[in-house]
């Protein structure tokens, strides 16, 4: 039995404006107000697990326990099965530079790889993304979503981030970076997960 959120705000541990823009969006027609961690001076914790729910759980149990309010966290990245799933959690230490994220560098590092071990086309992969909620009891509600296709190269398009220009989602021809970002929106490993979690706001 899934737990109802109730409470009129609600904490999304992340210090990422973007993401923050897109939950904001998606929750005050609900009537619930989304505060961000960088709002509340909240520190970054260490993210020190091999999953995408390990991570996503201390993120929003930080939060929540540093709070005292419900904190919903979400962890993501791509899975490439030529590369046995990597960069996985990794995704954005992959693009990690002196002087911030540098994706264009980790493609082509993941393109690289792939033609180290000859991996076979198509070369299919996942984006990822998992949902969790957490309450300051440490009760939690776990919401996971991800969109199967392959990576390709060269890069394509200038729209989306991250990832987004090598990704072809699968029934598509085109990448993530070339798609109207509606689209990419409703077809997305985000809005799989997002459409998992709102069952904790109904009724």
């Amino acid at each position: 039995m899934t737990r109802k959120f109730a409470e009129p705000k609600l904490l999304f541990a992340t210090h990422n404006a973007g993401k923050l823009e897109e939950m904001s969006a998606l929750l005050t027609p609900l009537g619930i107000k989304v505060v961000g961690a960088a709002e509340l001076k909240l520190p970054e914790p260490e993210e020190t697990e091999t999953t995408f729910v390990g991570n996503a759980r201390i993120k929003a149990h930080a939060a929540s326990k540093a709070t005292g309010l419900v904190a919903l966290s979400d962890d993501s990245g791509i899975e490439v099965d030529g590369l046995n799933g990597a960069p996985g959690v990794y995704t954005a230490d992959w693009a990690e530079t002196p002087s911030g994220r540098d994706f264009t560098m980790a493609m082509t590092r993941t393109w690289r790889e792939l033609e180290a071990v000859n991996a076979p086309f198509p070369r299919s992969a996942r984006f990822c993304s998992t949902l969790v909620m957490a309450w300051p009891d440490g009760h939690d509600e776990v919401f996971a979503g991800k969109v199967d296709g392959q990576v390709v190269w060269p890069m394509r398009g200038t729209l989306g981030h991250g990832y987004d220009p090598m990704f072809v989602p699968n029934g598509y021809d085109i990448t993530f970076a070339e798609m109207d970002p509606a689209e990419k929106n409703r077809i997305s490993h985000r809005a799989d997960a997002f459409a998992k979690l709102m069952q904790v706001f109904e009724p």
